[in-house]
């Protein structure tokens, strides 16, 4: 314990000296650590390679990812709307009696535990998404590593730690810290003021029972598990059923099935035997079996898949014993009323490349099904534009953070309206881990309340010293707007 507590307490002291830096500072924070990823390029990718088994084309890809989010991040604490700055004058008239000066901004929460994943060893590891919005809300990071990427994450720690350094950022404001007893006792310390997760149900519930169990809870942003349904409509069938085929077997296999929003099932019309064409296609393209991230994953996918083909009405269609490390492609395919009468089975996640194709009987069960399933990362659905599907669509969007038309969900772009995800169990809140509003995950709102304006936060001066976006006296002012006055 001495050692997560000398780190945290670090941790917690350099939140405290970098709270006075102003937005562009740690942008440059931020922008040095994107820099150093992509100077060492080559050397991360190839240790990558070695501890996961993915290509490298795929890891370059990853890693130019986690460099923009970084920019991009910076980019928008400097513009400033993620800090919701609030301004009500004195208002002696004020409807319901005089209403005093009330200032109002989001502020960064403290030190934050961030607990990386196994399937993205750069974007949503070290250097990725929870760490890049905690350091941009203002928050000092301490990252458990994840067993299945030891040596790489120690040597992207080490150079963000660097970087961090030589842009001026305080000592301390970002560590690692490795090991499943490390990792409980990181979570429950006093000075960790919420904690970031992506993995798996069970081990995200886990910690996210500890953290409610602690003296004071605190906020726990897991992403947990989905399956991430894709429903078909059958005058789509009819129309482009092959390239449906073609783009489902292409997202059930990227990443080897390893993405937390590959889609688990697809609900499709039995009329169009689209299980056999879907699995005509698999046999013609080939797809040899493929090296999972770890063996106690690949063990775990087929503890998982095992458990689904032996549910009475579930079909093999295509599929094969694993060789060695390796793990093939396997579809299945089940009639609507067992998943109807069992919506449970709906919820059973094989994370890796396997995938499960419902066939239903009439349209109206595909309204039905959607009205069971649990929450979602997202939800798709391949229609025409005269399909009537706005019933499906709305209930969709009450059990989804994300969803799809004529799309696949694997891919999820860092921008500005991204929502990454959704309805437990999906997730544990109903923010999102990808994007701009990933940042006000680590802050909290605070009032002042008459205080003069030399000691108000500056973004919530008068005179705007910030330039950012306030609302006054409920008017959206922006600094354009306020030049023009």
């Amino acid at each position: 314990m001495i050692e997560i507590d000398e780190t945290v307490t670090a941790a917690d002291r350099a939140y405290r000296e970098g709270s006075s830096a102003s937005p562009t500072t740690r942008r440059g924070w931020l922008v040095a650590v994107a820099e150093a990823l992509e100077e060492h390029r080559a050397e991360l990718v190839e240790l990558a390679q070695e501890e996961t088994h993915l290509a490298a084309a795929r890891l370059n890809g990853e890693l130019t990812r986690t460099a923009f989010q970084l920019r991009f991040l910076g980019d928008e604490i400097v513009e400033g709307s993620h800090l919701a700055a609030t301004i009500d004058h004195a208002d002696p008239s004020w409807g319901m009696g005089p209403r005093p000066d009330l200032r109002s901004i989001r502020q960064a929460v403290g030190v934050v535990a961030v607990f990386g994943a196994s399937n993205f060893p750069f974007a949503f590891s070290v250097a990725g998404g929870d760490s890049a919005s905690a350091l941009a809300a203002g928050c000092a990071v301490v990252h458990k590593a994840h067993p299945a990427h030891p040596r790489l994450a120690r040597l992207t720690a080490g150079i963000v730690v660097d970087a961090l350094r030589s842009a001026g950022a305080p000592s301390g404001l970002f560590a690692l810290v490795e090991g499943q007893d490390e990792g409980v006792q990181l979570v429950q310390h006093p000075l960790v003021k919420a904690v970031g997760f992506t993995g798996s149900t069970r081990g995200g519930r886990a910690l996210f029972d500890l953290v409610a169990a602690r003296p004071e809870p605190i906020p726990f942003y897991g992403e947990l598990g989905s399956t991430n349904p894709v429903f078909v409509t059958p005058r789509a069938w009819e129309l482009r059923g092959q390239a449906i085929a073609e783009g489902y077997l292409d997202s059930v296999g990227l990443g080897r099935g390893q993405f937390c929003t590959k889609p688990g099932f697809l609900v499709a019309p039995a009329s169009a035997d689209a299980a056999r064409t879907i699995a005509e296609t698999a046999r013609k393209r080939g797809d040899a079996p493929t090296l999972m991230l770890t063996p106690q994953l690949r063990e775990s996918f087929e503890r998982s898949l095992d458990e689904l083909a032996a549910e009475d009405g579930f079909v093999a269609v295509v599929g094969g014993p694993s060789i060695a490390e390796e793990a093939p492609l396997t579809l299945l395919r089940v009639a609507a009323e067992t998943v109807l009468a069992r919506p449970e089975l709906l919820e059973h996640e094989a994370f890796g490349p396997a995938s499960v194709v419902v066939e239903y009987a009439d349209e109206a069960q595909l309204g039905a099904i959607a009205a069971l399933i649990g929450g979602q990362l997202t939800s798709t659905v391949h229609g025409e534009p005269d399909d009537e599907v706005d019933d499906l669509l709305a209930a969709l969007s009450e059990r989804s953070g994300r969803v799809l038309w004529n799309g696949w969900p694997t891919g999820v772009t860092v921008s500005y309206a991204q929502q990454h995800g959704g309805p437990y169990p999906a997730a544990t809140t109903d923010t999102t881990s990808v994007g701009a509003a990933a940042i006000t995950r680590f802050q909290r709102p605070v009032a002042y309340q008459d205080l003069p304006q030399d000691l108000l936060p500056p973004g919530l001066r008068d005179d705007n010293p910030l330039g950012i976006p306030q609302r006054v006296d409920g008017v959206l002012v922006t600094p354009q707007r306020a030049a023009a006055r």
